[in-house]
């Protein structure tokens, strides 16, 4: 036990000081300048397609085109995501996959009058607020799902496990950073914003995909499934929090105002967290928790609660995702109230929103920005250090807790699920102009990669302990 708290304040230490190190001299490093040629250059491109009509007359409301977008995005993600089920990856694996292939990587490559008709560049905006929509809800079904008492009991392994599963990458990311920062930031973004969102690309783990692998393994129930999540639900937390201060920095013009962001950001967690939990809990009350349906007026209220706190997150100068994740969380669990309102909410959120926020993601990724052999070395490179750092991190701090190699590199594996998470960060990252196109797509097939990755990981691990467990003892002289 000693020996584990040792190590876990000494990584934290000197990954700490380390990161400090890099973004205070990276300061200096020379702004980027070729990153807005490229984004110019891709957006001319799809403005030059959306001039070309492919169904004539046809579309002729903004709505028509909707419902059409609608129509398409949904049919892709649906039978995509089910091909992929079918290959022993989850459903949602699928669905962002799905996206990219309906964006200008495939669809506008293979068909540009198609997809310039389909998705010309004047409709993105509807289709972009649909989708921060279905992910507001999204976040507030997966704060929904944290489980506080189960973090309690496994608090030891948990907060040692998940918190160097994030520094470590976010080091390695943050020192990454370093090198691509001139080539591959947006221009005009500053170094130490982009180094942070380097880091947290990193660092991030996508519980609910992680949770879903676990179920369709059936290792829910089991020492190492019950580990993993409680160890994915803290690293969420932490991460979610360390993303939280980074928009806020981010979003700030000077240190003043980074301070008062900061200041903000901490009052609104601490005010959702006490104040509205305790009036929420007090307004429901027994009867209200114990029904074994959600009336019409307590959804309306949950509802509002929802919009309620994302309005207070963009006020407070934050992001909508984090009050509705944090909405989420302040909801009691008594009676299984939380499933009653996951059941309504989520069904509709992953089948009709979220396959909208995959498009707009596929949308704004261009694989064909990627045209030489150094985009693709640098791309193979992040997929290694977000490998690397996730990975190996997550199953040596889990090797000092006391679990065997072979459990720890299991773990390890279901750590570097990214998933949805990495896209939310992504999206945001490039929304306040931090991230450029390229190093976005790089960052986007990252995140495929290393969630497609975890099942083939997972098991070739797994075997490694079945053939270790078969060899027979040595026989003694």
């Amino acid at each position: 036990m000693k020996r584990a708290a040792l190590f876990y304040v000494v990584t934290l230490g000197v990954v700490i000081a380390a990161i400090a190190a890099v973004l205070h001299f990276g300061s200096s490093l020379p702004s980027p300048g070729g990153s807005q040629a490229v984004a110019q250059g891709a957006g001319a491109s799809l403005a030059g397609q959306a001039d070309h009509t492919w169904i004539g007359t046809g579309l002729r409301g903004p709505l028509m085109r909707l419902l059409l977008q609608l129509l398409v995005i949904i049919a892709v993600a649906r039978l995509v995501g089910k091909l992929f089920a079918r290959v022993g990856q989850p459903s949602v694996v699928g669905e962002m996959s799905a996206g990219i292939l309906l964006g200008p990587s495939l669809f506008g490559w293979l068909m540009p009058g198609a997809f310039a008709a389909v998705f010309p560049e004047s409709s993105l905006g509807s289709l972009r607020l649909l989708s921060q929509i279905g992910v507001c809800l999204f976040m507030f079904t997966v704060g929904m799902e944290l489980d506080v008492g189960q973090l309690r009991s496994r608090a030891h392994t948990a907060l040692m496990v998940s918190h160097v599963s994030i520094v470590f990458p976010y080091l390695l990311g943050v020192v990454l950073a370093w090198f691509l920062f001139s080539d591959l930031a947006a221009a005009g973004a500053r170094f130490t914003p982009f180094a942070l969102f380097m880091g947290i690309s990193m660092s991030i783990t996508a519980f609910p995909v992680l949770a879903r692998i676990l179920r369709e393994r059936r290792m829910t129930r089991t020492s190492l499934g019950s580990t993993a999540l409680t160890c994915a639900a803290v690293g969420d937390v932490t991460a979610w929090c360390i993303l939280a201060f980074v928009v806020a920095i981010a979003r700030a013009t000077s240190l003043e105002a980074a301070g008062l962001n900061l200041l903000l950001t901490a009052a609104f967690i601490a005010v959702m967290l006490w104040g509205a939990r305790k009036a929420l809990r007090a307004w429901l009350g027994e009867a209200r928790l114990a029904s074994e349906a959600p009336s019409e007026s307590t959804l309306a209220a949950v509802v509002c609660l929802v919009i309620a706190a994302a309005l207070a997150a963009e006020l407070v100068g934050l992001h909508a995702l984090f009050g509705s994740f944090l909405a989420g969380v302040i909801v009691p669990d008594r009676h299984g109230f939380r499933h009653k309102l996951d059941v309504r909410v989520e069904n509709f959120s992953s089948v009709f929103l979220l396959p909208l926020f995959f498009a707009f993601t596929g949308l704004r990724t261009q694989v064909g920005l990627l045209h030489d052999a150094s985009g693709w070395l640098v791309c193979l490179l992040i997929v290694a250090v977000a490998t690397l750092g996730k990975l190996g991190g997550s199953a040596l701090a889990a090797r000092f807790t006391g679990m065997g190699w072979s459990e720890s590199l299991q773990l390890g594996a279901l750590m570097n699920t990214r998933g949805l998470m990495e896209l939310i960060a992504l999206n945001i990252g490039y929304d306040l102009g931090i991230l450029s196109p390229r190093i976005f797509t790089m960052l986007v097939i990252m995140a495929l990669v290393t969630t497609v990755l975890t099942g083939p990981l997972l098991t070739l691990f797994a075997a490694r302990k079945a053939a270790t467990a078969d060899l027979p003892e040595p026989t003694r002289a």
